[in-house]
């Protein structure tokens, strides 16, 4: 089995849609994006700079619409029936749609209303988020509850996520657990924490509507990486992912338990397949960052079919 990882908040640098709107159809996919999402995907992903897409109100549905987008290419090029989905964060939100939970229309909507209120959330304290990597797992998440932090991210591949007030992730720094750095991150602020519960109730009013279907693809769950047959409740998860950590280790144990035999990332991709070739040692990543990179999924895809 591939399984198809789609990408979360952090992974847009600026411009990185202009190749993509090259491909037939695009433009007028991304066009209809931006109307679902409440925000202008296509001058964001093409001309804005780095602070402007750093807004997590503009970074959250930009990513999710790259996602999609990728998947769409990816989907009329080769077979991806069999594929397993999961999306790191945000992604989830791609991941619903790629999945069947959720009609893209529905996909794009919701993560443009999660998008504004986590922003406006991330105003209501000086919060940030900082990668801790290396030094031993036990000893890092004792440091970070120490400094009254979350590890708002357990990514696998030696990094955890602190998350919390700005004075505790600099105290962190400055008290690094041993053999580890501590990396900040240009994040508005503590996602996936109790600093975001305040968004909760906003995204679940927007969902009420929502009709879930049940995956036609196996899908894993940040909540804990088990796999959800069940449309409604990965809706429900996904509204309580906003404050809740998000389990990338897990979901990567779920992937070896499948006997995965390649991971593709869609764009805007890089992080997750880095994670990977640190924590799933022997399996093949791939990737999508550009519509060059398309050629690369089919052939590891077309691999795994053969082989199987």
């Amino acid at each position: 089995m591939i399984v198809i990882a789609c990408p979360g908040q952090g992974s847009q640098t600026p411009g990185f849609l202009n190749e993509w709107l090259e491909l037939p159809g695009s433009r007028e996919f991304l066009g209809t994006a931006s109307d679902r999402a409440g925000v202008d995907l296509i001058e964001h992903g093409t001309v804005s700079d780095a602070d402007t897409i750093r807004d997590t109100a503009i970074a959250q549905p930009l990513i999710v619409a790259a996602s999609l987008l990728a998947w769409r290419e990816l989907a009329a090029r080769t077979a991806v029936a069999d594929a397993g989905i999961a999306g790191h964060s945000v992604g989830e939100f791609a991941a619903a749609a790629a999945a069947g939970v959720l009609s893209e229309d529905d996909a794009l909507r919701l993560v443009g209303v999660r998008g504004r209120a986590m922003a406006e959330a991330a105003t209501r304290a000086r919060t940030g988020m900082a990668a801790v990597v290396g030094g031993v797992e036990t000893d890092v998440l004792a440091k970070i509850e120490e400094h009254g932090l979350t590890p708002a991210n357990r990514n696998g591949g030696g990094q955890i996520v602190a998350a919390g007030a700005l004075d505790a992730l600099s105290a962190v720094a400055a008290d690094a657990p041993r053999g580890a750095r501590v990396i900040a991150l240009q994040v508005a602020g503590a996602f996936h924490t109790d600093f975001m519960s305040s968004a909760i109730p906003t995204l679940r009013e927007a969902a009420e509507g929502v009709a879930a279907s049940t995956p036609t693809h196996p899908l894993w769950t940040n909540a804990d990486g088990s796999l959800v047959d069940d449309g409604d409740r990965f809706v429900d998860l996904l509204v309580s992912q906003i404050a809740s950590p998000v389990r990338w280790d897990a979901c990567m144990e779920g992937f070896q338990q499948a006997g995965i035999s390649g991971l593709v990332e869609l764009a805007p991709a890089g992080a997750l397949t880095g994670i990977a070739k640190r924590a799933l040692k022997g399996v093949p990543a791939v990737a999508v960052k550009t519509p060059a990179d398309l050629d690369a999924a089919v052939a590891l895809i077309s691999e795994a079919a053969s082989a199987a």
